[in-house]
């Protein structure tokens, strides 16, 4: 007994030791990923905010191209967080329909929420449909704008709710105000939305009895939306087409040609395993490489209901078939084909590494033009 725990000793001994060079390396490229995040933001925020400040007589003069320009810059400061995941080998494997192909009309995703890594997956695998990323709104957790990104997303016109039952009433007024003030008049084309409200392991216990109590689905890899803010985006949106008149906002900012919001992309994040990516990892680097896989379904708008018991319903019927994609993908490894097909279709996202070369440069080199302009002023008044 004794010699066969000197064994097993020996053996982890071993095995410590040879993995010793790896973790002591996995350490050494975590600090220095880091570094570079930090160098990233550091030169790209500041440079963003600058231009957008000596910008501003633009935006008087000419709204929709400063707003233009300005979605540019944007896109490009995402792209810089998709490539830190891209050079970590975090990349995205797409399914079902190609959404390529509504790119150019307005559209809202709905997508499950599992973790913050859920975020940056988006920002990759919507990079390369064409303006879309510059022309989003995202609904995000408050908590995001106390992050290094916050003031970005604040100048883009991004919304902050803030979750609880207690504020629920009081942010859907906010968020109608806000799309009223910001959607059109910025030129906004998608919305990002986590309708379930909050990420997969904090809601499954509180959805699950939620949905026992009142004789509902019972869902494990999702869980039940919340309609408040669909609802709010859809009648602000969409509910006055009907009429004739504009689908929200500023009827003088509103284009004569826009055909106001057309589609709802169903859109299903899949991790392997059911182990999601989080920010830290996607930072760091420190997990393996890993392809996620993102599902769409495409659904034109007048195919969805706009009172609130059958929107609530018709979302419901989203999430339980989220469920079922999402059973099948942990016990397959690929998503089911779609109907009327007989073998599910992937598409393999890329990056160019030459344009995350070009965007680097431009923010480094920035980054170091507005301190060399800073530093003059300064030295001239003081």
């Amino acid at each position: 007994m004794v010699m066969k725990d000197r064994t097993e000793s020996n053996v982890r001994m071993a095995m410590t030791l040879e993995e010793a060079p790896w973790l002591g390396w996995l350490l050494v490229k975590a600090l220095m990923r880091f570094a570079f995040m930090v160098a990233n933001n550091l030169v790209a925020i500041p440079s963003y905010i600058c231009y957008v400040i000596i910008l501003q007589p633009l935006r008087v003069l000419d709204s929709k191209r400063f707003w233009y320009i300005e979605g540019i810059m944007y896109k490009w400061l995402l792209g810089m967080v998709a490539s830190w995941g891209w050079y970590a080998g975090y990349t995205v494997m797409e399914w079902g329909e190609d959404i390529k192909a509504v790119s150019k009309d307005e559209a809202v995703m709905l997508v499950n929420h599992q973790a913050t890594g859920d975020v940056c997956t988006l920002m990759m695998c919507l990079q390369d449909k064409g303006l879309v990323v510059a022309q989003m709104m995202w609904l995000m957790d408050h908590i995001f704008k106390y992050t290094n990104f916050g003031i970005v997303s604040l100048v883009h016109g991004d919304f902050f709710i803030r979750q609880g039952r207690s504020y629920r009433d009081q942010q859907l007024l906010l968020l109608k105000k806000h799309l009223e003030n910001n959607y059109r008049s910025r030129d906004r084309k998608w919305i990002v939305l986590f309708p379930e409200g909050g990420f997969l392991r904090k809601r499954r216990e509180t959805s699950q009895a939620f949905a026992k109590k009142n004789n509902l689905p019972f869902l494990t890899n999702v869980t039940l939306p919340r309609s408040g803010a669909t609802k709010i985006i859809l009648n602000a949106l969409v509910a006055q087409q009907k009429n004739g008149s504009p689908a929200g906002g500023d009827a003088k900012e509103l284009d004569s040609k826009s055909k106001g919001l057309q589609w709802i992309i169903d859109t299903t994040i899949a991790y392997p395993k059911a182990e999601p990516i989080d920010i830290q990892t996607w930072i760091l680097g420190y997990r393996k490489p890993t392809v996620t896989h993102v599902h769409y379904r495409i659904f034109p708008i007048k195919d969805v209901p706009l009172e609130t018991d059958d929107l609530t319903t018709w979302l419901y019927q989203r999430f339980v078939e989220k469920e079922d994609l999402l059973s099948y993908f942990y016990e397959t490894g690929a998503f089911p084909p779609s109907k009327g097909h007989k073998e599910a279709v992937s598409r393999e996202m890329t990056l160019s590494n030459m344009w995350i070369f070009l965007i680097q440069s431009f923010a480094f080199l920035s980054g170091y033009m507005w301190y060399n302009i800073i530093q003059y002023f300064y030295h001239c008044l003081f």
